[in-house]
């Protein structure tokens, strides 16, 4: 359904469609040479989509609110919104017993915001936006490499630019951890496939460090270990850098055991926080499915758009496993998962974000210009719209 046909690839490509472990030539060099001629297309849009983005969220919140943007860096003010607030927070004071609740945020994000104010001035506004700057073009890069890699430059492209222009994707470019993690999870999955397993651990132990998902990478690399031991029959001691991927847990449990006394504390300010508990993912549907019944912009926040993106997630988590690589496919099912089993969905658009293999499925549908256009549209203006919520303050997931 997805797939290119055979006469459309190279002969490299063919090679490696039979073997699915083998890299398309060149070998190691061509996927870790620092940046290839497709990268800097890449590159080129990740800046002008960055660059639109906040001159549409100045005027936007100009337009909308009738006020001129607040100080000197209004511009990137008005994305300084929700969570963070408290991600700079902890960049500037740290975690204290006095705000209990920054032991929620992982720490790698204000860590890194931390380490870049202090390099290039005072601004940790600025800092955060820096950081997720380059983290945004490094995981657009390590998406268009990771797609190549088993289906073709053209589609890689296109991956790319579905998943740069997402209707979640200003999350990308403003104080938030997605780009980061993105990009640590992109690098350690192009890792494995690539046979880099050490390379895989460490980053698989940063990215855990930098948001509570990185625990997928746990299952996802080993599926990964499993699908090449199935292949090419050998036992490879390699994969034993799989093991250090919980590092990057233990790192926020020690900063949550350091603020309150409980390693575990996360657990009880979730519930506290959210009033959310683990459930069955039919229970959170199920309540999504109630919140219809609200108050319009309560029905449709907290209800269809949640809902909406659920069913993509799952929809996309059944095509990867028949389209895709496992390790793509065992990556979203447990991003799914984890989303969804709770008794309320919170933030699902957000989340979808980082399941990549959306973006790899939409990429096979590229040549498509039907799809093309009607997944382009639907992006470009569910991104407007949730973008000027999110830059008046409002809840925009």
């Amino acid at each position: 359904m997805f797939s290119r046909p055979k006469e459309e690839m190279t002969s490299d490509e063919n090679a490696h469609a039979l073997d699915p472990v083998r890299p398309v030539t060149p070998p190691s060099r061509q996927w870790w040479r620092f940046l290839q001629r497709e990268d800097w297309i890449v590159v080129g849009w990740v800046l002008s989509i960055k660059i639109l983005l906040l001159i549409f969220g100045a005027k936007s919140f100009r337009i909308l609110e009738n006020k001129p943007l607040p100080g000197r860096f209004g511009w990137l003010d008005i994305w300084n919104r929700w969570d963070s607030l408290h991600y700079l927070q902890v960049a500037q004071f740290g975690y204290n017993a006095a705000s209990v609740m920054k032991a929620w945020f992982y720490p790698l994000f204000p860590w890194c915001t931390r380490l870049v104010t202090y390099i290039v001035g005072n601004n940790y506004l600025v800092g955060a936006f820096i950081v997720s700057g380059f983290s945004s073009v490094a995981a657009a890069i390590l998406l268009r490499r990771i797609v190549q890699f088993d289906h073709g430059t053209e589609t890689s492209h296109w991956a790319v630019w579905f998943f740069l222009i997402f209707p979640t994707a200003y999350y990308l470019h403003i104080a938030y951890a997605e780009s980061l993690f993105l990009a640590l999870v992109l690098g350690s999955i192009l890792a494995a496939i690539s046979g880099r397993w050490w390379l895989a651990g460490v980053l698989g132990a940063l990215s855990w460090m930098t948001r509570a998902n990185g625990i997928i990478l746990l299952p996802t690399l080993a599926i990964e270990a499993i699908h090449q031991w199935v292949v090419t029959k050998r036992w490879n001691w390699r994969w034993l850098w799989i093991a250090i991927v919980p590092v990057g847990f233990a790192v926020y449990l020690f900063m949550n055991w350091k603020v309150t006394g409980d390693p575990f504390a996360f657990l009880r300010m979730r519930k506290r926080l959210f009033a959310m508990e683990g459930s069955w993912p039919w229970v959170g549907i199920r309540n999504a499915i109630g919140n219809l019944r609200g108050a319009p912009n309560y029905a449709e926040t907290v209800g269809a758009q949640e809902l909406h993106f659920a069913v993509l997630g799952f929809v996309c988590m059944i095509l990867s496993w028949i389209n895709l690589r496992p390790v793509h496919a065992a990556w979203i099912t447990g991003n799914w998962f984890l989303i969804t089993s709770v008794t309320f969905l919170v933030s699902t658009p957000r989340y979808t974000l980082t399941m990549y293999p959306v973006f790899m499925l939409f990429g096979l549908v590229g040549r498509s210009r039907l799809w093309t256009a009607v997944i382009t549209v639907w992006s470009l203006l569910f991104l407007a719209l949730f973008s000027s919520v999110f830059t008046r303050g409002g809840w925009a997931f």
